[in-house]
């Protein structure tokens, strides 16, 4: 095994903000209702071109069916709530073979999967990095590139996806 690198993270604030929190609990039961887990929420975008999206997962997959009566779940809730402000564009899907992580226990359900991330802040004058997910180290990931080991504050990570191999 070659060196540790860490990367630290100054201050960012708390990485689920108060509309984000919202959201997620809307979605969560809206989920709920229909017998899915909720994987995780993403709002991109701004204005008219803002899109929510929802990610669903279910035991034996998600069906058409499921993203279906999410979507028509949560849009009631979304229409009474209004917690976006403006148009945007409702999304509901499975996370799919190139899910994305939001969670520490995601990443502990991939723990040995290849991963692609991109940070908050550069570290080493960059944001994306692609390695093997070798662990968690508290609420740090361990990502191993190129015989070398990383360890990543998960608050520090924008995105992360798991890569997939056909």
């Amino acid at each position: 095994m070659g060196p540790v690198a860490h990367f630290f993270v100054g201050w960012i604030g708390d990485r689920m903000t108060a509309r984000h929190d919202k959201l997620r609990t809307l979605a969560q039961a809206a989920v709920s209702a229909m017998d899915c887990e909720l994987w995780g929420v993403e709002l991109s975008g701004a204005g008219k071109h803002s899109v929510l999206r929802v990610y669903i997962d279910k035991e034996g997959g998600v069906g058409i069916e499921d993203c279906a009566g999410v979507s028509r779940q949560l849009g009631g809730l979304l229409d009474v709530e209004d917690p976006v402000a403006g148009e945007y564009t409702l999304e509901v899907s499975s996370p799919g073979l190139d899910r994305p992580l939001f969670e520490l226990a995601h990443y502990e359900k991939y723990i040995g999967a290849e991963l692609t991330l991109q940070l908050r802040l550069p570290y080493e004058g960059r944001r994306k990095f692609k390695g093997r997910l070798k662990g968690l180290e508290n609420t740090d990931i361990v990502l191993e590139m190129d015989s070398h080991e990383y360890l990543f504050p998960i608050d520090g990570i924008e995105k992360a996806r798991v890569v997939p191999h056909f």
